[in-house]
């Protein structure tokens, strides 16, 4: 007690040297707690968007893995004369497409799923009295003809073979006036549940229905003047005495961007265009067209089957992230060749948010190391000159007969005591800061990152949504622009387009809380930490003295 007592009074003695001491204290405290409250700040951003995450997942062909195993491993293996073989990785690739609905559902059964459900999507013509939605004139359809006609004329090929810019686009978009995509439950229709689109008239079909009816978009029944019991009648691309009639069960409205006037995307493209029907009705109508498939022979030679085939895509949900990543293992157990690969878009896309906060978070950390360092100096040469200053005090405490670690004790408590309060002012100070500290930190990292994006897109030459290097930002300058918003549910909720339209990545730009419990015990920690190191010095000279030889030596 005694030594409590002595130290209060030494601190009330000694007030301008502890008032310096606790302003390097409080300096380190607010520094401190304004870093550990960005990264606590960085941790809770991140357990928030995770728990409002949906996760969702695919299967898709590692074509990667394919062309790496091709090649040999080598590094060479893709250039000049290495060992890859082209017409053989043709054959894997026209052999190895998406995995069967069997096979989907076969996996679906692992423990970790939530939640399965597909999407299959088929491209179809109208018929004389069904048209799809289009801005072209008739003049404008025949300039388009006489367009294809020249480079076909020009190139040797018609479009869309290999070398013209149909065969570039022709890998990304299907033929046909609409694109019907089949859903296999309610799940699967994201754009109806997230508020994107709503029945105005009708109603929709019923999950896994067989029956051909479908729901048509508002445009389109406009264009038409279709209303709910109506039936339409859709063919074969390929074959146009193949018909099918569906009935019209419900007329619905989207939110999406629908002013998708670029011609050479052909007119399935459009959101006004698209039909949405169950995915088992779809089916029917796909099985029923390969039954009547046949052969049938282009201008230039070529075969191929008439049947409509349909595209598969399939989509696996996640209670939590663990159960994602827990699935690759399970699914590998079920049969998954290594040949497929299990991935996230959304996980993706969570992991790019943070990019920004997770750079901060870094920074900050590195800047908290700094300011303990240099803090912790400074704090061990204040207190070596304070013991050397009451070196005559030791000498008379310890000639009295106190142990030398009792007086190291004393020493520790006046810097504890002095170091705590200015701990508890700097982190009241830094619960105050924190919070706009940290979002404007923030704000200046998302800018950075978007900056360093624009810049890079600057110097591949590509300032537009869809530069590309194609003059005018917009794939030669052909007339339109591409929308914003690009359709989100068609091919099974994922954008058709990949990466080659995505702008600026969706960052997280603030934070609405940086201090709490944790932050508070760490600040105790850094408190008990500094009082540490700065008397650590201090103990080691009191235990070296000698309070005979500093009585003897007192002036």
């Amino acid at each position: 007690m005694y030594i409590i007592k002595n130290a209060f009074r030494c601190i009330g003695r000694s007030k301008g040297r502890n008032i310096l001491i606790g302003i390097i204290a409080l300096v380190i405290a607010i520094s401190a707690c304004i870093g550990l409250s960005i990264r606590q700040a960085s941790e809770n951003a991140k357990t928030t968007a995770l728990e409002g995450l949906s996760i969702t997942a695919t299967i898709s062909y590692d074509r990667a893995n394919a062309m790496g195993q091709m090649g040999g491993g080598r590094p060479g293996g893709f250039g000049g004369g290495g060992g890859f073989d082209r017409d053989q990785f043709a054959d894997m690739m026209g052999s190895a497409s998406s995995l069967t609905l069997e096979e989907y559902q076969k996996y679906a059964e692992a423990s970790t799923v939530q939640d399965f459900y597909y999407t299959l999507t088929a491209y179809f013509n109208g018929s004389e009295n069904f048209s799809p939605v289009s801005d072209e004139t008739e003049d404008s359809e025949s300039d388009g003809e006489l367009n294809g006609s020249l480079e076909e004329e020009n190139s040797g090929r018609p479009s869309g073979f290999p070398g013209g810019m149909g065969s570039m686009m022709g890998g990304m978009f299907s033929s046909g006036d609409f694109s019907i995509i089949g859903y296999s439950s309610d799940s699967a229709m994201t754009a109806f549940i997230n508020g994107n689109a709503s029945i105005v008239d009708g109603s929709m079909f019923e999950q896994g229905t067989s029956e051909l009816i479908c729901v048509i978009s508002e445009e389109l029944a406009m264009y038409n003047e279709l209303a709910v019991g109506d039936t339409i009648i859709i063919t074969n691309p390929s074959l146009e005495t193949e018909t099918y009639t569906l009935t019209v069960s419900g007329i619905y409205t989207s939110s999406e961007n629908n002013d998708f006037s670029m011609s050479m995307f052909g007119a399935s493209q459009d959101p006004a265009n698209r039909i949405y029907m169950s995915a088992a009705a779809l089916q029917t109508v796909l099985d029923a067209s390969e039954e009547n498939s046949t052969t049938i022979t282009n201008d230039y030679g070529g075969e191929s089957e008439s049947k409509i085939t349909g595209t598969l895509s399939a989509t696996y949900s996640f209670a939590d992230t663990e159960s994602y990543y827990a699935f690759e293992m399970e699914v590998r157990s079920l049969g998954l060749s290594e040949d497929y690969k299990v991935s996230s878009s959304d996980i993706s896309a969570y992991e790019n948010s943070l990019a920004p906060l997770d750079t901060l978070s870094t920074m900050a950390g590195w800047f908290l190391i700094v300011i303990l360092i240099i803090g912790g100096v400074i704090l061990v040469v204040l207190n070596i000159f304070n013991v050397r200053e009451r070196k005559y005090e030791v000498g008379v405490l310890t000639a009295m007969g106190m142990k030398k670690w009792k007086v190291a004790v004393q020493f520790m408590c006046e810097i504890l005591v002095v170091t705590m309060i200015a701990v508890i002012l700097g982190a009241g100070i830094g619960a105050v800061s924190s919070v706009p500290v940290t979002n404007a930190l923030l704000e200046g990292q998302v800018e950075s990152q978007n900056s360093q994006q624009s810049q890079m897109e600057q110097n591949f030459g590509r300032p537009g949504d869809f530069g590309g290097g194609f003059p005018g930002g917009n794939m030669g300058g052909m007339p339109g622009e591409m929308p914003s918003d690009l359709p989100d549910d068609i091919g099974g909720g994922k954008n058709p387009f990949g990466d080659m339209f995505e702008g600026a990545a969706n960052y997280i730009t603030e934070v609405d809380s940086a201090m709490n419990l944790t932050v508070v015990f760490q600040m105790i920690g850094v408190g008990l930490l500094l009082t540490l190191v700065a008397s650590a010095a201090s103990v080691l000279f009191i235990m070296r003295y000698d309070p005979l030889k500093i009585l003897a030596n007192r002036d």
